[in-house]
Protein backbone atom coordinates (compact mmCIF):
# COMPACT_ATOMS: atom_id res chain seq x y z
CA UNK A 1 0.00 0.00 0.00
CA UNK A 2 1.50 3.33 -1.05
CA UNK A 3 -1.20 5.93 0.24
CA UNK A 4 -0.79 7.69 3.68
CA UNK A 5 -3.52 7.92 6.33
CA UNK A 6 -3.42 11.55 5.07
CA UNK A 7 -4.15 10.85 1.21
CA UNK A 8 -6.82 8.55 2.24
CA UNK A 9 -8.83 10.55 4.09
CA UNK A 10 -8.48 13.58 1.74
CA UNK A 11 -10.11 11.29 -0.73
CA UNK A 12 -12.95 10.40 1.92
CA UNK A 13 -13.25 14.13 1.83
CA UNK A 14 -13.91 14.46 -1.91
CA UNK A 15 -16.19 11.92 -1.87
CA UNK A 16 -18.11 13.51 0.42
CA UNK A 17 -17.81 10.88 3.01
CA UNK A 18 -19.19 10.89 6.51
CA UNK A 19 -16.98 7.69 7.56
CA UNK A 20 -13.48 6.18 6.63
CA UNK A 21 -13.57 2.03 7.50
CA UNK A 22 -9.66 0.59 7.89
CA UNK A 23 -10.67 -2.85 8.31
CA UNK A 24 -7.97 -6.13 7.82
CA UNK A 25 -9.35 -8.34 4.49
CA UNK A 26 -11.36 -5.21 3.20
CA UNK A 27 -10.09 -2.34 0.50
CA UNK A 28 -10.71 1.01 3.00
CA UNK A 29 -14.09 2.11 2.36
CA UNK A 30 -15.81 5.28 2.79
CA UNK A 31 -19.48 5.94 3.45
CA UNK A 32 -21.05 8.82 2.05
CA UNK A 33 -25.08 9.23 1.40
CA UNK A 34 -25.60 6.07 3.62
CA UNK A 35 -23.24 3.85 0.31
CA UNK A 36 -20.15 2.48 0.40
CA UNK A 37 -17.47 3.29 -1.33
CA UNK A 38 -13.84 1.79 -1.72
CA UNK A 39 -10.70 4.42 -1.80
CA UNK A 40 -8.12 1.65 -2.59
CA UNK A 41 -8.09 -1.17 -4.70
CA UNK A 42 -6.57 -3.47 -2.86
CA UNK A 43 -7.37 -4.99 0.59
CA UNK A 44 -5.69 -4.19 3.45
CA UNK A 45 -3.31 -6.55 5.05
CA UNK A 46 -2.39 -5.68 9.04
CA UNK A 47 0.92 -4.93 8.46
CA UNK A 48 -0.49 -1.73 6.34
CA UNK A 49 -3.26 -0.97 8.76
CA UNK A 50 -1.04 -0.43 11.65
CA UNK A 51 0.94 2.05 9.89
CA UNK A 52 -2.26 3.81 9.21
CA UNK A 53 -3.02 3.48 12.79
CA UNK A 54 0.77 4.68 13.88
CA UNK A 55 -0.20 8.09 12.10
CA UNK A 56 -3.29 8.72 13.61
CA UNK A 57 -1.59 8.44 17.30
CA UNK A 58 1.10 11.01 15.91
CA UNK A 59 -1.61 13.05 14.41
CA UNK A 60 -3.12 12.99 17.61
CA UNK A 61 -0.09 13.56 20.06
CA UNK A 62 -1.03 10.25 21.95
CA UNK A 63 0.32 6.97 22.95
CA UNK A 64 -1.52 3.39 22.04
CA UNK A 65 -1.54 2.85 25.70
CA UNK A 66 -5.33 2.55 26.30
CA UNK A 67 -5.37 0.54 23.16
CA UNK A 68 -3.28 -1.88 24.19
CA UNK A 69 -4.07 -2.32 27.48
CA UNK A 70 -8.28 -2.19 26.54
CA UNK A 71 -8.32 -3.29 23.10
CA UNK A 72 -10.11 -0.48 21.83
CA UNK A 73 -9.17 3.54 22.11
CA UNK A 74 -11.75 6.96 21.22
CA UNK A 75 -9.75 10.24 20.07
CA UNK A 76 -9.84 12.92 17.82
CA UNK A 77 -7.04 14.53 15.76
CA UNK A 78 -7.02 17.27 12.67
CA UNK A 79 -5.04 17.69 9.85
CA UNK A 80 -3.86 20.82 8.30
CA UNK A 81 -5.95 22.22 6.16
CA UNK A 82 -8.45 19.37 5.51
CA UNK A 83 -10.48 18.29 8.61
CA UNK A 84 -10.96 17.21 11.99
CA UNK A 85 -11.54 13.44 12.50
CA UNK A 86 -13.13 11.62 15.73
CA UNK A 87 -11.24 7.93 15.64
CA UNK A 88 -11.73 4.63 17.47
CA UNK A 89 -9.22 2.13 16.95
CA UNK A 90 -10.20 -1.89 17.65
CA UNK A 91 -8.79 -5.01 17.96
CA UNK A 92 -10.56 -7.80 15.93
CA UNK A 93 -9.30 -11.10 15.22
CA UNK A 94 -6.08 -10.33 16.60
CA UNK A 95 -4.86 -7.58 14.63
CA UNK A 96 -5.85 -3.74 14.64
CA UNK A 97 -8.70 -2.03 12.60
CA UNK A 98 -9.59 1.87 13.04
CA UNK A 99 -13.07 3.86 11.66
CA UNK A 100 -12.75 7.67 11.52
CA UNK A 101 -15.56 10.19 11.67
CA UNK A 102 -15.16 13.47 9.55
CA UNK A 103 -15.28 16.33 11.63
CA UNK A 104 -15.33 19.86 10.03
CA UNK A 105 -13.50 22.81 11.42
CA UNK A 106 -15.27 25.11 12.73
CA UNK A 107 -18.71 25.11 13.66
CA UNK A 108 -21.37 24.21 11.20
CA UNK A 109 -24.37 26.22 10.11
CA UNK A 110 -27.95 24.92 11.43
CA UNK A 111 -29.39 26.44 8.27
CA UNK A 112 -26.67 23.78 6.22
CA UNK A 113 -27.31 21.01 8.67
CA UNK A 114 -31.23 21.46 8.06
CA UNK A 115 -31.76 21.90 12.23
CA UNK A 116 -35.58 23.82 12.48
CA UNK A 117 -36.12 26.88 14.45
CA UNK A 118 -37.71 25.10 17.06
CA UNK A 119 -35.06 23.52 17.91
CA UNK A 120 -32.68 26.32 17.99
CA UNK A 121 -35.01 27.73 20.27
CA UNK A 122 -34.09 25.57 22.98
CA UNK A 123 -30.99 27.04 23.26
CA UNK A 124 -32.58 29.78 24.99
CA UNK A 125 -33.07 28.04 28.18
CA UNK A 126 -31.27 28.57 30.83
CA UNK A 127 -31.46 25.87 33.58
CA UNK A 128 -33.17 21.91 33.33
CA UNK A 129 -31.89 19.23 31.00
CA UNK A 130 -32.04 18.64 27.12
CA UNK A 131 -31.68 15.85 26.13
CA UNK A 132 -30.71 15.01 21.87
CA UNK A 133 -31.13 11.22 21.20
CA UNK A 134 -30.67 9.60 18.51
CA UNK A 135 -28.33 5.97 16.53
CA UNK A 136 -24.70 6.37 16.28
CA UNK A 137 -24.05 8.75 13.40
CA UNK A 138 -27.12 10.66 12.95
CA UNK A 139 -25.93 14.03 13.80
CA UNK A 140 -26.49 14.22 17.73
CA UNK A 141 -23.09 16.19 17.94
CA UNK A 142 -23.60 18.39 15.18
CA UNK A 143 -26.71 19.64 16.89
CA UNK A 144 -25.49 19.85 20.10
CA UNK A 145 -22.67 21.85 19.52
CA UNK A 146 -25.16 24.19 17.44
CA UNK A 147 -26.72 24.59 20.32
CA UNK A 148 -23.56 25.50 22.21
CA UNK A 149 -22.46 28.03 19.74
CA UNK A 150 -25.92 29.71 19.46
CA UNK A 151 -25.61 29.67 23.41
CA UNK A 152 -21.58 31.04 23.16
CA UNK A 153 -23.17 33.79 20.99
CA UNK A 154 -25.93 35.52 22.54
CA UNK A 155 -25.35 35.03 26.34
CA UNK A 156 -22.47 35.72 28.75
CA UNK A 157 -21.23 32.93 31.29
CA UNK A 158 -19.15 29.71 31.58
CA UNK A 159 -19.95 26.64 29.63
CA UNK A 160 -18.16 23.55 30.15
CA UNK A 161 -17.89 20.58 27.31
CA UNK A 162 -17.21 16.92 28.59
CA UNK A 163 -16.82 14.52 25.72
CA UNK A 164 -14.93 11.21 24.49
CA UNK A 165 -13.37 12.61 22.36
CA UNK A 166 -13.78 16.34 21.78
CA UNK A 167 -15.74 16.41 18.49
CA UNK A 168 -16.08 20.34 17.30
CA UNK A 169 -13.58 23.21 18.83
CA UNK A 170 -15.56 26.06 20.45
CA UNK A 171 -13.83 29.22 20.32
CA UNK A 172 -14.70 32.18 23.66
CA UNK A 173 -17.05 34.33 22.19
CA UNK A 174 -19.44 35.73 24.44
CA UNK A 175 -18.71 33.16 26.93
CA UNK A 176 -15.55 31.39 28.24
CA UNK A 177 -15.71 27.91 26.99
CA UNK A 178 -13.55 25.06 28.93
CA UNK A 179 -13.74 21.81 26.99
CA UNK A 180 -12.32 18.37 28.89
CA UNK A 181 -12.12 15.46 27.12
CA UNK A 182 -12.56 11.59 28.55
CA UNK A 183 -9.98 10.23 29.47
CA UNK A 184 -7.10 12.69 29.30
CA UNK A 185 -8.69 15.51 31.29
CA UNK A 186 -10.61 13.58 33.25
CA UNK A 187 -10.88 9.66 34.24
CA UNK A 188 -14.34 9.58 33.76
CA UNK A 189 -17.67 11.68 32.40
CA UNK A 190 -19.33 11.45 35.81
CA UNK A 191 -15.84 12.22 37.77
CA UNK A 192 -15.59 15.44 35.23
CA UNK A 193 -19.03 16.37 36.27
CA UNK A 194 -18.99 16.07 39.71
CA UNK A 195 -15.62 18.12 39.51
CA UNK A 196 -17.75 20.92 37.05
CA UNK A 197 -20.15 21.79 39.74
CA UNK A 198 -17.07 23.10 41.51
CA UNK A 199 -15.90 25.00 38.62
CA UNK A 200 -19.34 27.82 37.95
CA UNK A 201 -20.55 26.42 35.27
CA UNK A 202 -24.16 28.31 33.97
CA UNK A 203 -23.91 25.32 30.36
CA UNK A 204 -22.76 21.83 30.83
CA UNK A 205 -22.43 19.96 27.89
CA UNK A 206 -22.14 15.88 28.59
CA UNK A 207 -21.21 13.64 25.49
CA UNK A 208 -23.03 10.82 26.55
CA UNK A 209 -25.14 9.52 29.46
CA UNK A 210 -23.58 5.79 29.61
CA UNK A 211 -24.04 4.97 33.17
CA UNK A 212 -26.29 5.48 36.07
CA UNK A 213 -23.31 7.01 38.37
CA UNK A 214 -23.11 10.31 35.46
CA UNK A 215 -26.95 10.07 34.97
CA UNK A 216 -27.80 10.69 38.89
CA UNK A 217 -25.12 13.19 38.87
CA UNK A 218 -26.32 14.70 35.47
CA UNK A 219 -29.68 15.25 37.24
CA UNK A 220 -28.54 17.04 40.17
CA UNK A 221 -26.42 19.49 38.05
CA UNK A 222 -30.29 20.20 36.54
CA UNK A 223 -31.92 20.50 39.73
CA UNK A 224 -29.29 23.03 41.09
CA UNK A 225 -30.43 25.27 38.31
CA UNK A 226 -27.65 24.51 35.48
CA UNK A 227 -28.20 24.09 32.13
CA UNK A 228 -27.10 20.36 31.23
CA UNK A 229 -27.62 19.11 27.58
CA UNK A 230 -26.61 15.48 26.77
CA UNK A 231 -27.23 13.32 24.28
CA UNK A 232 -28.54 8.94 24.28
CA UNK A 233 -28.38 6.52 22.03
CA UNK A 234 -32.40 6.07 21.67
CA UNK A 235 -34.83 6.41 19.50
CA UNK A 236 -37.90 9.13 20.38
CA UNK A 237 -39.01 11.11 23.51
CA UNK A 238 -40.80 8.02 24.85
CA UNK A 239 -38.01 5.70 24.84
CA UNK A 240 -35.34 8.23 26.07
CA UNK A 241 -37.70 9.21 29.06
CA UNK A 242 -37.89 5.20 29.49
CA UNK A 243 -33.79 4.33 29.34
CA UNK A 244 -33.33 7.26 31.78
CA UNK A 245 -35.46 5.70 33.95
CA UNK A 246 -34.48 2.06 33.56
CA UNK A 247 -30.93 2.67 34.63
CA UNK A 248 -31.72 2.90 38.11
CA UNK A 249 -33.10 -0.17 40.57
CA UNK A 250 -36.51 -0.64 40.90
CA UNK A 251 -36.86 0.80 44.28
CA UNK A 252 -35.36 4.12 42.73
CA UNK A 253 -37.40 4.64 39.67
CA UNK A 254 -40.36 6.35 41.19
CA UNK A 255 -38.12 8.92 42.87
CA UNK A 256 -36.36 9.43 39.43
CA UNK A 257 -39.65 9.73 37.54
CA UNK A 258 -40.18 12.97 39.97
CA UNK A 259 -36.96 14.12 39.78
CA UNK A 260 -36.98 13.93 35.66
CA UNK A 261 -40.42 15.44 35.60
CA UNK A 262 -39.46 18.56 37.53
CA UNK A 263 -35.72 18.91 35.54
CA UNK A 264 -36.26 17.68 32.18
CA UNK A 265 -37.03 20.63 29.50
CA UNK A 266 -36.93 18.84 26.36
CA UNK A 267 -35.94 16.17 24.39
CA UNK A 268 -35.14 16.32 20.25
CA UNK A 269 -34.58 12.73 18.35
CA UNK A 270 -32.92 12.78 15.10
CA UNK A 271 -32.50 10.85 12.11
CA UNK A 272 -31.30 10.68 8.89
CA UNK A 273 -33.47 9.43 6.17
CA UNK A 274 -31.95 9.27 2.28
CA UNK A 275 -33.66 11.14 -0.45
CA UNK A 276 -34.77 10.66 -3.52
CA UNK A 277 -31.12 12.41 -4.32
CA UNK A 278 -29.38 10.29 -3.09
CA UNK A 279 -28.27 12.40 -0.39
CA UNK A 280 -29.28 12.09 3.96
CA UNK A 281 -31.75 14.68 5.91
CA UNK A 282 -32.21 14.99 9.00
CA UNK A 283 -36.04 14.63 10.20
CA UNK A 284 -36.31 15.63 13.64
CA UNK A 285 -38.82 15.13 16.49
CA UNK A 286 -39.07 17.85 19.52
CA UNK A 287 -40.39 17.03 22.74
CA UNK A 288 -41.14 20.19 25.19
CA UNK A 289 -41.74 19.67 28.31
CA UNK A 290 -45.45 20.92 29.49
CA UNK A 291 -47.12 20.02 32.49
CA UNK A 292 -49.49 18.03 30.91
CA UNK A 293 -46.03 15.60 29.55
CA UNK A 294 -44.75 15.97 33.22
CA UNK A 295 -48.06 14.23 35.06
CA UNK A 296 -47.16 11.53 31.88
CA UNK A 297 -43.73 11.15 33.15
CA UNK A 298 -44.43 11.32 37.20
CA UNK A 299 -47.26 8.81 36.82
CA UNK A 300 -45.28 6.63 33.93
CA UNK A 301 -47.45 6.72 31.33
CA UNK A 302 -45.14 7.31 28.55
CA UNK A 303 -46.90 5.69 26.22
CA UNK A 304 -49.06 8.58 26.10
CA UNK A 305 -46.24 11.18 25.01
CA UNK A 306 -46.32 10.55 21.88
CA UNK A 307 -49.92 11.94 21.09
CA UNK A 308 -49.12 14.25 23.43
CA UNK A 309 -46.38 15.15 21.31
CA UNK A 310 -48.35 14.99 17.94
CA UNK A 311 -50.77 17.56 19.61
CA UNK A 312 -48.59 19.69 21.69
CA UNK A 313 -48.58 23.04 18.91
CA UNK A 314 -46.16 25.51 17.89
CA UNK A 315 -43.00 23.74 20.23
CA UNK A 316 -43.34 20.37 19.45
CA UNK A 317 -42.41 18.59 16.51
CA UNK A 318 -44.00 15.03 15.92
CA UNK A 319 -41.46 12.61 13.50
CA UNK A 320 -44.41 11.28 11.64
CA UNK A 321 -45.46 14.92 10.86
CA UNK A 322 -42.13 16.05 9.39
CA UNK A 323 -41.96 12.68 7.63
CA UNK A 324 -45.07 13.25 6.09
CA UNK A 325 -43.78 16.54 5.37
CA UNK A 326 -41.14 15.44 3.46
CA UNK A 327 -43.45 12.83 1.65
CA UNK A 328 -45.99 15.74 0.67
CA UNK A 329 -42.94 17.59 -1.37
CA UNK A 330 -41.59 14.73 -2.98
CA UNK A 331 -38.29 14.63 -1.00
CA UNK A 332 -38.44 11.17 0.28
CA UNK A 333 -40.50 8.10 -1.20
CA UNK A 334 -43.12 5.82 1.19
CA UNK A 335 -40.53 3.40 1.65
CA UNK A 336 -38.06 5.40 3.42
CA UNK A 337 -40.81 7.28 5.16
CA UNK A 338 -42.09 4.12 6.15
CA UNK A 339 -38.95 2.81 8.08
CA UNK A 340 -38.75 5.49 10.30
CA UNK A 341 -42.15 6.29 10.88
CA UNK A 342 -43.82 5.20 14.20
CA UNK A 343 -47.21 5.22 12.70
CA UNK A 344 -46.42 4.40 9.31
CA UNK A 345 -50.36 3.68 7.59
CA UNK A 346 -51.15 7.46 8.54
CA UNK A 347 -47.48 9.40 7.70
CA UNK A 348 -49.05 8.63 3.55
CA UNK A 349 -52.33 9.84 4.83
CA UNK A 350 -51.22 12.77 6.38
CA UNK A 351 -48.61 13.89 3.37
CA UNK A 352 -52.23 13.54 0.97
CA UNK A 353 -53.91 15.57 3.36
CA UNK A 354 -51.02 18.52 3.75
CA UNK A 355 -51.29 18.31 -0.24
CA UNK A 356 -55.39 18.96 -0.09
Amino acid sequence: MTETLDEILRKALEYKGSDVFVVPGSPIMTKASGKMIPITQDRMLPNDIAVLVDRAYELASRTRETLEEEGDDDFSFAVRDLSRFRCNTYRQRGSLAMTCRVVAFGIPNPEDCHIPDVVMRLADLRSGMLLVTGPAGNGKSTTLACLIDKINSTRNGHIITIEDPIEYLHPHKHCIVSQREVPGDASSFARALRAALRQAPDVIMLGEMRDIETISTAITAAETGHLLLSSLHTLGAAKTIDRVIDAFPANQQNQIRAQLSMVLRGVVSQRLILTKEGKLHPVFEVMCVNPAIQNLIREGKTHQIDNAIFGGGADMLSMDTELARLLRDGKIDKEQASLLAIHPETVERQARFMRD
